[in-house]
């Protein structure tokens, strides 16, 4: 398959719990996946489910240009557990100029070697899902996004402090360092919050700020 730069396609390679749910999800969301391991019986129980499935060694790069994956514009390595196999798929996928290059990573010192040899972005499943129910578990937030730069977006009930306050008139900002990005009213959905908007009770609002600060706002009553 030609890489077609505007197309819907991603090559995920090792379909294991992670790759396979990953897999399924993008065809869920209506992208073509190539899913390549190197089980037999992993590739035919998947080739149903999937747009293809081929079954390789995906550290030969040799066997990956065979299926043209160097055509592809995103591929995600979904192999963690087995180091040598990651590293060299990802590697492999490097060398052949994939643009975008998603890889699984166990371990701090596996996601710092996936970096160096070039890895786009680098992911560890468990630990940031651990790390994203912390979050959850300690406060009134109701779902969480932390990003690289130390900025969250958080999903929580707003305190009764600005409750029938106008969003202008709170001084959110101000005191707590945070800004209200949205908000929900029961029933309705999310829509824009604006320095007019009334918060009342039963609203759930989306905060955006440091870490430490949609956290402290979250935890007010």
């Amino acid at each position: 398959m030609a890489r077609r730069p505007s197309s819907n396609v991603v090559v995920v390679l090792g379909l294991g719990r992670f790759g396979k749910s990953l897999a399924l999800e993008l065809m869920d969301q209506g992208v073509e996946v190539l899913g390549i391991d190197s089980s037999d019986a992993v590739v035919q129980k998947m080739s149903t489910r999937l747009t293809h499935a081929a079954v390789a060694d995906t550290t030969d790069e040799e066997s990956l240009r065979q299926l043209s994956v160097g055509d592809y514009d995103r591929a995600v390595v979904g192999i963690g557990s087995d180091l040598e196999a990651s590293l060299l798929t990802s590697s492999a996928l490097i060398n052949m100029a994939v643009p975008t290059v998603w890889a699984k990573a166990i371990s701090n010192a596996h996601a710092k070697i996936l970096r160096q040899i070039g890895v786009t972005h680098v992911v560890r499943p468990e630990h940031d899902m651990g790390k994203r129910v912390a979050h959850l578990v300690r406060g009134r937030m109701i779902d969480y996004i932390e990003f690289d730069d130390g900025y969250a977006m958080v999903k929580t009930t707003p305190p009764s402090e600005v409750i029938g306050q106008r969003l202008g008139d709170s001084a959110i900002r101000t005191r707590h360092d945070v800004t209200v990005v949205a908000i929900k009213r029961p029933g309705r959905g999310f829509t824009y919050a604006t320095a007019d908007t009334v918060i009342e009770p039963g609203d759930t609002i989306i905060v955006s700020g440091q870490v430490r600060d949609a956290e402290r706002f979250s935890e007010l009553t």
